[in-house]
């Protein structure tokens, strides 16, 4: 990758400046906004941007990456108001909005606050509620829904290689190791050793995966959008397990939002979706513009 092709950049919102990177600044057509997920960082997007020829913003959500010492309010709306902050200092108006996992969340909350701004959505098994299981107090749903990824959070690790063998350990990553993960890992990796730690705020988090069942009116927000929404469903979930959306939820949504065209890919994960060359044969077709089915 040379550096006409990455910039990365720091533009100013509430609390100091979002970071993150432009991959493509100078391609022409409409660019793309890449909303990373709830533990992730902009670097999540590296095999997208490099497969695709436009121009693809992807910002470190507060709380994430290089943007992890921006304080509070970490919810939705405010991820999204920063979205809009950073498309102001980059200068540009109108994007499709695509976002992965929780980034699908906070594609559609921007969606909603900043209407003018999304040509289309992109949510890559991301942005329809999650229903929170039966039984679970608040207090105690990051932990239900997020699992091993929570607890990473909180870990301290001695080495880069260390924290690389943790990753390489993981279900649903490891096995399909590959140097864009590697890449994303040693960017996530932050602090002096032998207390090096991810660059996630355990507490930005937490307060993000109490947003994902569909409360304090994302839902009806969602419902209300008025404008072209791919879905792409990951078949196997967070630990390569079950999926993170059961097909009982997608029927619901593709009641309530008949116009959303819905792709089922196969044989990824929540994360091989996106990270892998085999999830993104599948998703290139959706992200880009051209080769989106009509």
């Amino acid at each position: 990758m040379t550096a006409t092709e990455y910039t990365p950049f720091a533009v100013p919102v509430d609390g100091g400046d979002l970071a993150g990177g432009v991959w493509h600044p100078d391609a022409e057509g409409m660019p793309i906004l890449a909303i990373h997920g709830i533990t992730a960082s902009h670097r999540a997007w590296l095999l997208a941007a490099d497969a695709l020829p436009h121009r693809l913003i992807a910002p470190d959500l507060r709380g994430r990456g290089r943007s992890s010492g921006l304080p509070a309010p970490f919810g939705l709306t405010q991820h999204a108001d920063d979205l809009a902050r950073a498309l102001d200092a980059l200068a540009v108006d109108r994007v499709v909005a695509a976002g992965h996992s929780m980034g699908g969340f906070v594609a559609v909350r921007f969606a909603e606050r900043h209407p003018d701004r999304v040509e289309r959505l992109v949510l890559i098994d991301g942005g329809l509620p999650v229903p929170a299981p039966e039984g679970v107090p608040p207090e105690d749903l990051p932990a239900v829904i997020l699992g091993p990824a929570l607890e990473r959070l909180r870990m301290r690790f001695a080495s880069p290689e260390e924290y690389e063998a943790f990753w390489r350990r993981h279900p649903a990553i490891g096995p399909w190791w590959n140097a864009a993960i590697a890449d994303y890992v040693a960017y996530d990796l932050v602090g002096d050793a032998p207390e090096l730690r991810s660059s996630a705020d355990p507490d930005a988090v937490s307060v993000n995966a109490l947003e994902l069942d569909g409360s304090a009116g994302y839902a009806e927000a969602l419902a209300a959008l008025r404008l072209p929404i791919d879905f792409v469903r990951a078949p196997r979930g967070l630990l390569d397990g079950p999926p993170l959306y059961d097909p009982a939820v997608i029927d619901e949504w593709r009641e309530r939002l008949p116009g959303m065209r819905i792709h089922e890919a196969h044989d990824v994960n929540h994360y091989t979706i996106l990270m892998t060359d085999a999830g993104l044969r599948q998703v290139l077709p959706v992200l880009d513009p051209k080769e989106t089915p009509r």
